[in-house]
C-alpha cells in the first residue's frame, strides 16, 4: 500500500509541474491550493489516500505537498508568500520529461534537464482541452473532505464538551459552601504567546485592511482558557482560502501546514457558511469545525 501511495503522488506531482506550466502558457493565475486541488482531480486519491489525518486534511493531500519540495530541490518550483511559481527550468522539465517514468527517474536521480530543450511557448495539444470538465468535479470532492472532516471533529469533540459542562454543574454546590473552599479547575499549564492571527487570503473579509497581514486585530484569534485551543469564528462564502498561523503579530514566527515552521500555506475548500479555526500551540497546527 506505501508503494501504491508513493506513485501516486509522483503522478500527482507531474500534474502538479504540468498545471502550473499550463497557467503560465495560458496566461491564468492559480493559486497553490487550486493547483493541488487540480492535481487530485486529475489523479484522484484512492481510499487509503482519502483518509482524514489529525488536522482534518487527506492523507494524500499531506503526501502530495510533502512531496511538491522535491520540485523545489531540483530548481523547477519556486513557492513564496503570493504563491508558487515554476521556474524556466521547471517549464523545460515538463517537455524533457513528458511521462511519469522518466519525470520520476529525472526527480530521484537529480537529472538536469538537457540544454538542448528548449522553453515551451505553447500548451501542448493534448493539455489544452479538458480544462472545464475537471473543475467543475474539483468543489464537490473537496467540499465532501471538508464536510467529513468537520463532521468528525465535531464527533470528537462533543465528549470532551460535555465533559466540560458536567464539571462545572459538579463545581457549583462547592462553591456556595462558605467553609468549603471552591476547588480550581484542573486546566494544562502551556507557555502561550502574545497574540495569534490567521494570516491568509480571506482577511479582508474579516475587515481586515489588508490580506496576508497579521498584525491587523481582525486576523486575531482568542485563547480559550478552558481547551487552550486559539479560536476564530466566522462566515467565509465558498470558495478556496490559503492561510498560515502568524504569532505575536508578526512573519518571525509562523507555522503552516501540518504545523511546519515557516510551511507551506494550509488550503481550505469552504463550502460556504460558518466555520471556526482552532489553533494548538501544543502541535503549531489546526483543526477545523
Amino acid at each position: 500500500m506505501p508503494t501504491a501511495i508513493a506513485d501516486t503522488t509522483t503522478v500527482r506531482l507531474k500534474s502538479v509541474l504540468d498545471i502550473l506550466a499550463e497557467s503560465v502558457l495560458s496566461g491564468e493565475t492559480l493559486g497553490a491550493g487550486a493547483v493541488l486541488a487540480q492535481a487530485t482531480v486529475r489523479v484522484p486519491l484512492n481510499e487509503k489516500e482519502s483518509e482524514l489525518l489529525s488536522g482534518g486534511i487527506p492523507r494524500g493531500h499531506k503526501a502530495l505537498t510533502t512531496a511538491t519540495s522535491k520540485l523545489v530541490k531540483a530548481g523547477w518550483l519556486v513557492k513564496g508568500r503570493s504563491g508558487w511559481t515554476i521556474t524556466e527550468d521547471g517549464l523545460r522539465a515538463t517537455v524533457a520529461f513528458p511521462d511519469a517514468d522518466s519525470f520520476a527517474t529525472a526527480l530521484a536521480e537529480g537529472t538536469p534537464v538537457p540544454a538542448d530543450i528548449p522553453v515551451p511557448t505553447s500548451l501542448p495539444a493534448k493539455a489544452a482541452a479538458p480544462k472545464a470538465a475537471p473543475k467543475k468535479k474539483a468543489p464537490s470532492k473537496a467540499a465532501k473532505v471538508v464536510e467529513k472532516a468537520a463532521e468528525l471533529i465535531e464527533d470528537a469533540v462533543a465528549p470532551v464538551a460535555k465533559a466540560v459542562r458536567t464539571r462545572k454543574a459538579a463545581a457549583k454546590p462547592a462553591k456556595a459552601s462558605e467553609d468549603t473552599p471552591a476547588e480550581a479547575p484542573s486546566v494544562e499549564s502551556i507557555d502561550q504567546p502574545e497574540a495569534v492571527a490567521i494570516a491568509g487570503d480571506f482577511n479582508v473579509l474579516l475587515g481586515a485592511p489588508a490580506n496576508w497581514a497579521p498584525q491587523y486585530d481582525e486576523a486575531q484569534m482568542k485563547l480559550d482558557a478552558v481547551d487552550q485551543l486559539w479560536k476564530l469564528t466566522t462566515d467565509l462564502p465558498a470558495g478556496h482560502y490559503s492561510f498560515k498561523i502568524a504569532l505575536n503579530r508578526s512573519w518571525d514566527e509562523n507555522y503552516g501546514a501540518f504545523g511546519a515552521f515557516d510551511g507551506a500555506n494550509h488550503e481550505l475548500h469552504h463550502p460556504g457558511g460558518r466555520i471556526t479555526f482552532n489553533y494548538d500551540h501544543r502541535t503549531r497546527d489546526i483543526t477545523l469545525v
